[in-house]
């Protein structure tokens, strides 16, 4: 039954019985079969279709809760036997902020070295994103802002602290200074974070507090990009400390510390899993390292 309820769950996911199948690796009709089997076993329909996907019924909605559960216990036994044998192995898949990639990064390495059987996927995803991937089981674990908005029913823990900075073209006026306000950005040619993302939000608020709110005229999901279009013309970003030290290193780029209280201020990124006991041996391993790190960094 197992391979229906993945099946089932794809299609929850995905909306769509094509996209579905194409997730899986088999073909529609057999995902088709699938499904109507599942529903003949659990004796209820669990899915509206005519032509197309048209969402699931009642049923399918209180079934998905338990084929989701079902599956990621199963996944977890799995890994159980199979680490008591072989040793920690398998795939974590992890679903990121973009600011925190590089810190990802390190915590993948750092398991990597202890169990270099471990696996990686690793997302670029907005934070509220990471928290219906979690709750969905779409993901194993995930980096996050800890302190800014609600959470949910997660287990944390705190790796850094991110403080903003002003990057700019060494040509820049704001190049030689110690500290920018928030007030001062007033009217620049402002490249940020679309306004999905989390830290956005969080500039947005500043800009708010300082009694200002100016237009970004470049908007991108991707940290690279903003960095790229800073290093090519006339645009300054605001951006956390550490991925703008790591992207902006060799590019003839200042980062110049905000001014006041919102400049200040730290914003905690952390690991983020699901709240369930026994973890898996592989996320036990991620979340070691996590406690490691965080001894290293002092974060709170």
């Amino acid at each position: 039954m197992l391979d229906k309820l993945d099946m089932f769950i794809a299609v929850a996911r995905e909306h769509h019985f094509g996209r579905a199948a194409v997730s899986l690796g088999i073909t529609q009709p057999t995902l088709s079969a699938g499904i109507k089997q599942l529903e003949d076993q659990l004796g209820v329909q669990l899915i509206f279709r005519g032509s197309r996907y048209g969402g699931l019924t009642p049923e399918g909605t209180r079934a998905l809760d338990w084929a989701r559960r079902i599956t990621g216990d199963a996944r977890q036994l799995r890994e159980e036997m199979r680490s008591t044998r072989h040793g920690l192995s398998g795939q974590l898949r992890i679903a990121v902020i973009p600011t925190a990639l590089n810190l990802v990064a390190k915590l993948a390495d750092a398991v990597s070295r202890k169990h270099p059987k471990v696996r990686f996927v690793i997302l670029s995803r907005p934070s509220r994103d990471i928290l219906a991937m979690l709750e969905n089981f779409e993901i194993d674990a995930g980096l996050s802002y800890l302190d800014n908005e609600p959470m949910g029913r997660v287990e944390t823990e705190a790796l850094g602290q991110e403080r903003l900075v002003l990057v700019c073209a060494k040509t820049s006026p704001f190049a030689s200074r110690t500290e920018v306000d928030w007030g001062e950005l007033n009217g620049q040619k402002l490249a940020l974070m679309t306004p999905d993302m989390q830290n956005r939000r969080i500039i947005n608020q500043a800009f708010m507090r300082a009694g200002i709110a100016p237009e970004a005229q470049i908007e991108s999901n991707s940290i690279l990009a903003l960095i790229a279009n800073v290093a090519a013309g006339e645009w300054i970003t605001v951006l956390p400390d550490d991925i703008a030290r790591f992207l902006a290193e060799g590019k003839g780029l200042s980062l110049v510390p905000m001014s006041g209280t919102e400049g200040r201020e730290s914003h905690t990124v952390g690991l983020v899993v699901p709240q369930r006991a026994p973890h898996t041996p592989v996320i036990e391993a991620l979340l070691a390292e996590a406690r490691r790190m965080r001894g290293e960094t002092g974060a709170r």
